[in-house]
């Protein structure tokens, strides 16, 4: 499974960019693998927020495994035309 990612730009005095940039090449990083660990140890005691699903989706869900054990789905290579034909 692939992480999804984003970038995020960050203005900093030109004398703590130097000061990241030594210590990341202390440790043989990229200044972005650097900042990149400062977060991940700054976050790691946080625990990612977990929602229930809601309770339509719970049905959707339910109706969804009984039609792939019933074998009543509909398999489609155009989602288009299976939106046309219903």
């Amino acid at each position: 499974m692939q992480t999804q990612t984003t970038q995020i730009r960050v203005t900093l005095p030109v004398q703590l960019q130097g000061y990241l940039q030594t210590k990341a090449n202390k440790y043989g990083l990229s200044l972005s693998a650097y900042i990149r660990n400062l977060v991940i140890n700054d976050v790691q005691d946080v625990d990612y927020p977990v929602f229930e699903m809601s309770s339509q989706s719970t049905n959707d869900l339910k109706e969804a495994v009984e039609a792939e054990k019933t074998g009543d789905l509909i398999q489609t290579n155009d989602v288009g035309k299976l939106l046309q034909d219903l």
